[in-house]
C-alpha cells in the first residue's frame, strides 16, 4: 500500500513540474532572445489597479521593483517574477510574503541568491503590496 502512495506522490510531483515548465516555456526558442541581465522575465497583462492595491503599487515601486521589476515581472540577474505560478496563493500564501519582507528568504525556487529583509515596511504596507501582486496574478490566470 505504501508503494502505491509513493508512486502517486512521484507522479504528482512530475506532473506539477511538467506543468510549470510547459506553461512558462517559450513557444519558439529560435525567436526568443536569450535573457540579458536587467530584462523583465515574464510578459503580463496589467489590470486596472485601485484602492489598497494602488497604494501597494506605490510601495512596491519604491521598495521592491529594483529586484522584482516593475509590475513584479522579475529582473533577469536581480530577482524573480512574482507574477508566476510559483507564487500562487496555494503555494505562497500571503503570510509567506509578510515573512519574506520581515525576515528575508533563503534562495530555494530561483538562483538569485538570498533575499535580505526589507527595512521600513509595516505589516499593513506589505498587506497592500500583496493586494497589488494578487490583482496582477489574477489578471494573468494565477489564482
Amino acid at each position: 500500500m505504501n508503494r502505491k502512495y509513493l508512486l502517486i506522490g512521484i507522479c504528482a510531483v512530475v506532473a506539477v513540474a511538467a506543468y510549470v515548465t510547459l506553461r512558462f516555456a517559450p513557444v519558439d526558442d529560435a525567436v526568443q532572445a536569450a535573457p540579458t541581465k536587467g530584462n523583465a522575465m515574464v510578459a503580463i497583462q496589467m489590470p486596472r489597479i485601485e484602492g489598497n492595491a494602488a497604494i501597494g503599487q506605490r510601495i512596491f515601486e519604491t521598495a521592491c521593483a529594483a529586484c522584482h521589476g516593475n509590475n513584479a515581472v522579475g529582473v533577469e540577474g536581480a530577482g524573480p517574477p512574482l507574477i508566476h505560478v510559483v507564487y500562487e496563493p496555494s503555494h505562497h500564501a500571503d503570510e509567506s510574503f509578510q515573512r519574506a519582507v520581515a525576515m528575508g528568504v533563503i534562495s530555494h525556487h530561483w538562483q538569485f541568491g538570498d533575499m535580505p529583509p526589507v527595512e521600513g515596511l509595516t505589516r499593513g504596507d506589505v498587506a497592500m503590496v500583496i493586494d497589488y501582486i494578487r490583482e496582477i496574478q489574477r489578471a494573468n490566470g494565477i489564482n
